[in-house]
């Protein structure tokens, strides 16, 4: 070693894992050892205990040192295959992520079967409430319209007629309902974890699709009875659907938001969803031979009516009015449009105001 390097001292040599190189205490340095000069008894006796307890000392820390010798070392950074997170900001204004939403689908699927479960835990009839409400609805519209008023409904039997449009309007006014207390209804959630809030809106309007389905199985059995099959029209039933969900979903979400901010809105919902359904003639009347041409043309701005309309027509064999789902299917577009973005425009202050 050249005289210009520095000299590690004893404390850096033991750091370094070399102890060969440090004198234990008690022990005589390396000129005194090379003298050979030997120390008083009790010199010697204390420099024996002080010896052991360095050895075992040595000892316990032997594997320590072994093990960050032997451990893998990791990989360089360029070899290493770690995911990247970029996190950036995002407008005030924008619509909707579709990759979020799909990562979270299995939490859409366990609130969509928890708020199955709790609406019939501890009923004595369960799932049969779903059929019951239609059924009901369907049995006071057919006595005091079919047989008081005399309302008709064409080559189609009457209580067949206000059932198939019961049961869309049923799912639609469930899901309205549902979907407008459900971020207050989840309010525990929305405070503590993240995940896209739009996902609890999203789970009422599931739910309600169980009851439909439910239903549906009664309507079916009162299509045979009566006799009557879908026709080459079938296609309209289920486009109907999914358009009359997209309109469930964009303005329950819209009032979802709004009754965050303004707790009013909870009573607001059930007189609009009351007065939304006799403002839906076509649910049990046939009300297109019943108004003027102007009025025909703005029936179809309401969403429900074109599409209940043309969902029934699909399943009755009966003739579609593809004006009026044209226009109430753009309607509901509209709709999700702005229910969405509002509600992902206010999402941010859930948690502090809800």
């Amino acid at each position: 070693m050249s005289s210009s390097e520095p000299k590690l001292g004893a404390a850096e040599q033991a750091a370094a894992g070399d102890t060969s190189a440090v004198q234990k205490p008690g022990e005589p340095s390396g000129q005194a050892a090379e003298n050979g000069t030997p120390g008083s008894p009790a010199t010697n006796a204390e420099s024996a205990r002080t010896s052991e307890l360095w050895d075992s000392a040595d000892e316990f820390c032997m594997p320590v040192r072994l093990q960050r010798q032997m451990a893998p070392q990791p990989p360089p950074d360029e070899e290493m295959n770690v995911p990247v997170l970029v996190i950036e900001p995002r407008t005030a204004w924008y619509f909707l992520d579709i990759r979020e939403i799909w990562r979270y689908r299995e939490l859409l699927y366990f609130l969509t079967w928890r708020d199955v479960k709790v609406r019939y835990k501890q009923t004595f009839l369960g799932v049969l409430w779903a059929i019951l409400q239609p059924l009901a609805t369907m049995a006071v519209f057919a006595f005091f319209l079919g047989r008081v008023a005399g309302v008709t409904s064409g080559d189609v039997p009457y209580p067949l007629y206000v059932f198939a449009g019961m049961l869309t309007w049923t799912f639609f006014s469930t899901s309205l309902s549902s979907a407008s207390q459900s971020i207050v209804g989840n309010q525990n959630l929305v405070t503590k974890v993240y995940f896209p809030r739009l996902i609890i809106p999203m789970s009422s309007i599931g739910v309600a699709f169980v009851d439909f389905a439910c239903a549906l199985g009664v309507l079916v059995l009162f299509m045979i009875y009566y006799g009557i099959f879908p026709g080459w029209t079938f296609w309209l039933a289920p486009l109907s659907l999914v358009f009359l969900s997209v309109a469930a979903l964009g303005m329950g979400t819209l009032l979802a938001a709004l009754n965050v901010a303004y707790r009013d809105f909870r009573y607001v919902v059930p007189f609009m969803i009351q007065f939304w359904m006799f403002a839906t003639p076509t649910i049990y009347m046939q009300a297109e031979g019943l108004v003027g041409s102007r009025t025909a043309l703005l029936l179809p701005l309401n969403p429900a009516y074109g599409l209940i309309l043309n969902f029934r027509a699909g399943l009755l064999d009966m003739p579609p009015d593809y004006y009026a789902l044209t226009v109430s299917a753009a309607v509901g577009v509209a709709l999700v449009f702005l229910g969405v973005i509002w509600f992902r425009h206010v999402e941010r202050d859930f948690a502090d105001v809800i």
